[in-house]
């Protein structure tokens, strides 16, 4: 890793065949690595096509070009070149490593996936298989019910409610057509961002970009996903499972990237949850009554609706209790706000923890790319620190006032369906 990670010499580059990247050379190490985000991803799927994104991103280096899958699979391996592909609920990602003897062959590889996929049938439903057994494991793991439970409760009707590796009922009825069409509409030139960190020069990489990404379409042909202002909380769902722990999901409004309070909200969210030990949560519902192992908050910024999620997993006879601990946290630090103890200790802890972040030169490329997704400045990784150290007292209090409602919450709950009518009983008095 580069000795300079909170000052990178990030440079702009623009091919002639107008592809732009953010580029950091970084010869210490003879490796490169890129990562790729197209704006997309599992909103940009219809309902009835769930999982469409997903099962795009596991099929991608399932052969392309003149290459089926096991001689695409067999050069991969041969130079040593790690390839994969990922989809969010906003994005379609693509990640590359490669020693940069090998960065020619390596980009070539990646640009015939991209702008070539096969999609065999037999590639396809093998994988379709594959998501098929996650998808049946999904239905037994309470963690994965609460969180797809909580999205349909918070985002009825929205692209968002959808859940972006699909259901037992979609995935079985995608198709290489399907796969081929959502290829041609997503993956675009007007909607991608790249990051690219190694050991190469600006000549070669300006070249290998303009051979992998091109030839790919100028725009890309993406439906509107609606702006959420608000969430509609309060509302909570109940899903009945006979585990020895009820799961709990809790949430409601956050923030989006550009809003003016997201630093805020990001301190203000460490020191309610998503701290660790030192949050408000941990101590209150774990160290003082024992009633959990783990507690935790944190921000998810989506690019049309801003989401503050936490969970937790607690005996069935404790639920409501724990339920009544959130509540009452929430309640403490929207009226309150918090100590200055508790705000120059996160602050502190925020700060000089980020540099972990960028541990490694894929992670760099990673941060790189999502900074120009989020529209953030080259100098955004020295700028951070004095976005956070401008955090104050007043802006805490004011963004708990906006966001810590407790009689907004929306709520999961996974857990032993006898105690339901119980549970849903002390809900309607909240």
């Amino acid at each position: 890793m580069p000795s300079h990670a909170l000052s990178l010499e990030i440079k702009e580059i623009q091919t002639p065949g107008g592809i732009k990247a953010w580029f950091v050379e970084e010869k210490t190490i003879p490796i490169l690595n890129m990562e790729v985000i197209w704006k997309g991803g599992g909103s940009a799927v219809a309902k009835e096509k769930s999982g469409l994104a997903r099962l795009m991103a596991a099929t991608l280096d399932e052969g392309a070009g003149d290459l089926d899958s096991k001689a695409f699979q067999k050069k991969l391996s041969d130079l040593s070149v790690s390839l994969s592909f990922d989809a969010g609920k906003d994005t379609f990602r693509g990640s590359l490593k490669t020693l940069s003897k090998n960065a020619e062959q390596a980009f070539e590889l990646f640009g015939l996936a991209v702008n070539a996929p096969r999609f065999d049938e037999e590639a396809v439903e093998r994988i379709k298989g594959q998501l098929l057994v996650g998808l049946n494991r999904q239905l037994s793991d309470p963690n994965d019910l609460a969180g797809d439970a909580w999205f349909e409760l918070a985002f009825s009707g929205h692209p968002y409610a959808i859940p972006t590796e699909g259901t037992l009922e979609t995935v079985p009825n995608l198709t290489p057509a399907d796969l081929k069409s959502f290829q041609k509409n997503q993956l675009a030139r007007d909607n991608m961002v790249i990051a690219v960190i190694g050991d190469i020069s600006e000549a070669d990489l300006v070249q290998y970009l303009d051979a992998a990404f091109a030839s790919l379409p100028a725009k890309a042909s993406l439906p509107k996903v609606e702006r959420v202002k608000k969430l509609g909380g309060p509302a909570n769902k109940i899903i009945p499972m006979d585990i020895p722990q009820s799961v709990i999901v809790f949430g409601g409004d956050g923030v989006l990237r550009d809003d003016p309070d997201y630093y805020a909200a990001y301190v203000l969210n460490y020191i309610l949850g998503g701290g660790g030990f030192e949050s408000r949560l941990y101590r209150e519902i774990r160290e003082k009554r024992g009633l959990v192992y783990s507690v935790y908050s944190y921000l998810s910024p989506f690019e049309e609706a801003g989401v503050h999620l936490g969970g937790l997993g607690t005996g069935e006879k404790t639920t409501i209790e724990a339920i009544e601990l959130i509540r009452s946290e929430l309640t403490k630090i929207r009226q309150n706000g918090v100590t200055e103890r508790e705000l120059e200790a996160a602050k502190k802890y925020l700060n000089g923890s980020f540099a972990l972040r960028l541990s490694s030169n894929a992670r760099i490329a990673g941060i790189m790319a999502s900074m120009q997704f989020s529209n953030l400045s080259m100098d955004y990784l020295d700028e951070r620190s004095a976005l956070i150290n401008a955090v104050s007292l007043e802006d805490i209090k004011r963004v708990a006032k906006r966001l810590m409602d407790p009689d907004r919450l929306l709520l999961t709950i996974v857990g032993k369906g006898e105690n339901q009518a119980e549970w849903e009983e002390a809900l309607k008095n909240f």
